[in-house]
């Protein structure tokens, strides 16, 4: 389990032990053990310190890139399998092992969609049009991705020049590896629960600004498009 995280300390107590929980579940089934790697985005408070306390590895990068700090942690992983996750989402107690299953049921990786519960209409219907625009598309969203070692190298990794859409991206280019060497399986039973910060706390109007598609497309490599959004995150 590898999960990025900057100035995520008020935010790791809520959410890193349905991660535990998850991985205790599936350990007490299947008999093996897994680990939980926090990755340190070059945090200010005290985000390293307390998801050691909550029992995770931590490794550090301390450049601002989303894409390079899930590499980051991959190549910190001990284990075949990798699976990806924010550090604001709360798994459901199956997750890790539907994830093992798929794989080891011969998918190269795949997804847990997000079921986002934001407080206003307009946020909720943004959230409606981007799960309906993953099902129809075959995307899946970072919150939560899981792919076998071999497929991450086969497809290199996220790329650590995007600052935002690494996560579609990267599933793009599994998804295509995935035509030749196993399925992608988006595992459409299960939901995770990420926090609604951003969307009770911004307008829908910015949310809309900063995630249409036209936005998102134009300024995947800008770090100073997204200047804003690496620094100025809602906690």
């Amino acid at each position: 389990m590898i999960i990025p995280a900057y100035n995520e300390a008020d935010y790791l107590p809520r959410y890193l032990p349905t991660v535990f929980a998850s991985l205790r579940a599936w350990e007490a089934a299947s008999g093996r053990r897994g680990e939980v790697i926090v990755v340190d985005n070059a945090s200010t408070d005290d985000t390293a310190s307390i998801a050691k306390e909550l029992g995770a590895r931590v490794v550090t990068e301390l450049v601002r890139s989303i894409g390079l700090v899930r590499n980051t942690g991959a190549r910190a992983a001990q284990g075949r399998m990798l699976f990806f996750a924010d550090a604001d989402v709360a798994l459901p107690l199956e997750a890790i092992s539907a994830a093992v299953a798929a794989m080891e049921g011969g998918a190269v990786g795949g997804a847990i969609p997000p079921l986002y519960t934001p407080a206003r209409l307009g946020a909720r219907l943004l959230c409606a049009y981007w799960d309906h625009h993953r099902s129809r598309h075959g995307g899946a969203q970072g919150v939560t991705q899981f792919c076998t070692v071999d497929a991450f190298k086969a497809v290199h990794g996220y790329r650590p020049d995007y600052f935002m859409g690494e996560d579609m991206e990267f599933f793009a280019r599994l998804t295509a590896h995935g035509r030749t060497d196993g399925p992608v399986a988006v595992l459409e039973e299960l939901r995770v629960r990420p926090s609604t910060r951003r969307y009770d706390t911004w307008s829908t109007a910015r949310m809309l600004w900063w995630q249409n598609p036209l936005i998102v497309r134009l300024g995947l490599t800008s770090p100073r498009l997204w200047r804003n959004w690496y620094t100025t995150t809602v906690r």
